[in-house]
């Protein structure tokens, strides 16, 4: 494996009834707390009456930025920055999914930047510092309560970029399974991929001697393969709910890539995607991943067919290696497809018609991918393949 630094900050308080803590985390910060959230959801299932409440406490001054997008964008975090810097907040509290963490990271960097905060997302600076903040989260999908990193869309311009900074980890992140509750079924479904998703990122690459690795990736893709269909037909579950949200944080922690990187190539051409047309990030995921898959198995045929031994259970008896490893990707769209993901673009009214456009936003900052580099042609035979 190669030489790294693991660095991890964030402090995960998990299990039920832990929003107590928050009396506890947020006093260390300052009294006045910028709430981040989405479209109401949390003020439906009583998070936000019990946040506020727990404020109260600790005579906490409580402001709020409401509205945060799916696909959270630039002039929402813009407004956000405008509200710290002129109440002069002292800690941000992000209290829903991924998307209001990732808005709340922005905010925070944004904070102590002079500039514009796209800057970030452009690779035009990098956040040296940033507002403490905390998260309550509410869906597991990302794994951004426990890590850097961020992705906000800038929709005037059609772009949506990944960016982050060793700044940019929450001081600490409360996962109550019981927050996920009120997540509905599609959201789920997403949520599920996404993780998925985010573990293949981490398992294609060429580094040597990553055993461990390679079992800890494999053992959170079994895990949520057993768990995911179940959760599906019965959202209320808690220790189904808490399986998932524990391995949508671990898939995207750091914790099972240590000593290599993986590809991310996938996650470029989705972002694209849905930078020009706002769809579901797990929804382009499920669509793209089993493609860009197929695309790629020649530059690696044994990495898939272990994949397929091991994760999908493929019996290799009489196959060749090739024949084994594209079982293993038919039997992940089976398997996307029976918990309820979409399988092609069309499934979202995506036609060809704005391929090329979303293949050269893919290629904004280059060839991409490390598992396999890819241009823009590259981009735009997934794409058709995919629709």
């Amino acid at each position: 494996m190669d030489n790294f630094t693991f660095y991890n900050p964030t402090k995960l308080i998990f299990g039920k009834g832990q929003l107590e803590q928050l009396k506890t985390e947020l006093p260390q910060y300052g009294k006045k707390v910028l709430i981040v959230y989405g479209g109401g959801s949390i003020k439906r299932n009583g998070i936000y009456d019990n946040v506020l409440s727990l404020l109260k406490e600790i005579d906490a001054q409580a402001f709020e930025l409401s509205g945060v997008e799916p696909n959270p964008r630039v002039s929402t975090v813009r407004k956000g920055i405008e509200i710290c810097k002129q109440e002069g907040i002292d800690v941000l509290l992000a209290v829903g999914g991924g998307s209001v963490i990732d808005c709340t990271k922005a905010i925070a960097a944004g904070a102590k930047y002079d500039g514009d905060v796209w800057d970030f997302m452009s690779r035009k600076a990098v956040a040296k510092e940033a507002l403490p903040f905390g998260t309550v989260l509410t869906l597991a999908a990302t794994g951004s309560e426990m890590n850097s990193g961020s992705v906000i869309t800038n929709w005037e311009t059609n772009e949506k970029y990944g960016w982050g900074s060793p700044a940019t980890f929450p001081r600490f992140s409360i996962l109550d399974p019981v927050h996920t509750y009120s997540v509905p079924k599609d959201q789920t479904i997403y949520g599920i991929v996404d993780m998925m998703s985010h573990v293949f990122e981490h398992y294609f690459h060429h580094v040597n001697n990553t055993p461990l690795q390679d079992r800890w990736c494999e053992s959170i893709l079994k895990t949520v393969m057993e768990a995911g269909p179940k959760l599906v037909n019965d959202l209320e579950n808690y220790e189904l709910r808490e399986t998932i949200l524990y391995c949508g944080t671990m898939a995207l922690n750091g914790m099972v890539n240590m000593g290599y990187r993986g590809d991310w190539a996938t996650h470029n051409i989705e972002h694209a995607v849905s930078a020009v047309y706002d769809i579901p990030h797990g929804g382009g995921l499920a669509i793209i991943f089993p493609h860009w898959m197929k695309y790629n198995l020649n530059v690696n045929v044994a990495r898939f067919k272990q994949l397929a031994e091991r994760v999908f259970d493929v019996d290799t008896t009489g196959k060749t290696d090739q024949e084994v490893a594209l079982e293993g990707i038919d039997k992940l769209r089976e398997f996307w497809n029976s918990i309820g993901a979409p399988s092609r673009l069309a499934d979202y009214e995506i036609g060809d018609d704005q391929i090329d456009v979303m293949a050269e936003k893919t290629v904004v900052f280059g060839e991409f991918g490390t598992f396999n580099k890819l241009n823009k042609d590259d981009v735009k035979e997934i794409l058709t393949a995919a629709l």
